[in-house]
Formats: structure tokens, C-alpha cells, sequence
């Protein structure tokens, strides 16, 4: 048996949180998500909490286990080595209840940043006339930054998030730099002038909690730093930007041409 002491808080009637305790029943190969299921489904229905996909892909059932913001579901019972288990919901967030806290800043930051190929091009992009191929060094370059689950752990985790609401936070910076580091891209310029502000880039100290708590290997503290590089290297980066995308325009020999659409519109 485990002791789970959750964190329990309903606005419509409670005052303040508290903590309540349950008994469950464990067994190796659980998650934390697995027993809050148990309890739910056994023990007290009224317990909210996130959870979608249960495998560590949508990033909803993010929550503070023992004191670390961790994915419930990829977090094993057994891992933990106790038998007392406390969980609450993510700091730095307003609590909708129990569990649940509200991700809207999150996502508000997140979109400010623009989070999306920017083309110089308009008509291109509404009517794209080729693909835009990058080769395997083009997309190492951004990958890592591109596995983010948008969970929310590393706003929970960032001491500046705490004492700064209007901090953009680790999240939306390090996608700041995934979508400026995209060959395909053209919005740099309209990105930094987002991220390098009072509330941005320079807000951050480096305390790197963001890097260690990812579950997904991330590293936003990394993105943050190359990202204030660019920040002040932009101007030459973007020269040598424009004139790989010249070299990218000149014809190269040997690359077949794409096939005759199947489908032709009447």
C-alpha cells in the first residue's frame, strides 16, 4: 500500500487547499496517473485532475509530485522510494481545482512569440509552388527545441516565473528560437522584437531548473542562451540567412522534379 496525501481545493466551497490522504493499493509498473485513476474510480470521484494520452505525448496530466513538477504518467510509483506520496498542483499557476490549474498564460505567451513558419513570400504561402526541403544539418539545428509538449513543467519549475508574471518564461523563448533557427523562416525580426525586452530574454538568470525538469529533454535554458546570442549576432546571422536562401533558389542538378499531381481540380 502507498499513502498519497493530494492536494484538494474546490472555489465554490473551500476557502483555502488542504491535504487528504488515501490508501492504494500498488503494484510494480504503476504510474502516478494509475493511481489517481484507482482513487477516482474507488475511492472518491470528486478528485479532478488533467490526463489525456497516458504515454507522455500530451503533456496534461503535468503535476507536482513530491515536490518536482513531473508528468503523472511517466512517473512510476516505484521510482520514488517511499511509500508517501504528496501531490499538488503546478506552482506558478491559478488553481481551477485540485489538480487542474489554468494554462492560459502558458498558451498566451506561447503565441506571442509567433509559433509558425513566418514567409517573406505571402502569395507563396497561400499558393506554394515547390516544397521546401531542408537537409539533415538544417534540421538538427532546431530539433531538440521542437519536442516541447506546451506541459507547462518548466514555467513551474522557473524561480523568475514566480516573482515575474509578465516574464515570458522558458516555454515560449526556447520556441522563440526553435522557429528563428528554421532555415524556412523569416520572421526573426519580428520575433525579437517580442523577446528582447524588459519581460524577455534578459529576464532570465540561468538558474537552468527549466533544463532539469523537462520531460522531454528540451533544455529551454540552452534555447534561452543561443537565442540571446542571436539577439546580439542577429544582424550577421540574417546575412548569411539570405544568402543561403539564394543558394537554396539557384537550380540544383540531380534532384528530380516532383510528379504530376494524381488529382487535377476541374
Amino acid at each position: 500500500m502507498a499513502t498519497f496525501r493530494i492536494q484538494r481545493y474546490n472555489p465554490e466551497k473551500d476557502t483555502r487547499p488542504y491535504l487528504q490522504t488515501y490508501e492504494v493499493p500498488v503494484e510494480r509498473g504503476m504510474s502516478i496517473l494509475d493511481c489517481l485513476f484507482y482513487i477516482k474510480e474507488n475511492l472518491d470521484a470528486t478528485l479532478s485532475f488533467r490526463a489525456s494520452c497516458r504515454m507522455g505525448i500530451c503533456g496534461s496530466c503535468a503535476m507536482y509530485i513530491n515536490g518536482l513538477p513531473r508528468l503523472a504518467c511517466e512517473t512510476q510509483v516505484e521510482s520514488l522510494r517511499t511509500d508517501t506520496i504528496e501531490i499538488r498542483p503546478l506552482p506558478n499557476y491559478e488553481i481551477i481545482k485540485d489538480l487542474v490549474v489554468d494554462l492560459s498564460p502558458l498558451f498566451d505567451k506561447h503565441q506571442k512569440v509567433k509559433p509558425w513558419i513566418i514567409s517573406s513570400d505571402a502569395v507563396e504561402v497561400d499558393r506554394p509552388t515547390k516544397e521546401y526541403s531542408q537537409s539533415p544539418a538544417q534540421l538538427e539545428g532546431y530539433l531538440q527545441f521542437a519536442y516541447c509538449l506546451k506541459c507547462g513543467i518548466c514555467l513551474a519549475a522557473c524561480p523568475t516565473v514566480a516573482t515575474d508574471k509578465e516574464f515570458l518564461g522558458p516555454q515560449a523563448l526556447a520556441q522563440a528560437f526553435r522557429y528563428s533557427s528554421d532555415n524556412r523562416d523569416n520572421g526573426f525580426k519580428e520575433r525579437i522584437s517580442v523577446v528582447d525586452t524588459l519581460h524577455g530574454l534578459w529576464r532570465c538568470h540561468m538558474a537552468g531548473a527549466c533544463a532539469e525538469v523537462c520531460p522531454k529533454g528540451v533544455d529551454p535554458a540552452l534555447a534561452i542562451q543561443l537565442m540571446k546570442r542571436k539577439a546580439i549576432f542577429g544582424h550577421k546571422e540574417e546575412q548569411a540567412r539570405l544568402l543561403e536562401a539564394l543558394l537554396e533558389a539557384t537550380p540544383i542538378p540531380g534532384i528530380p522534379k516532383a510528379p504530376e499531381p494524381t488529382v487535377k481540380k476541374k
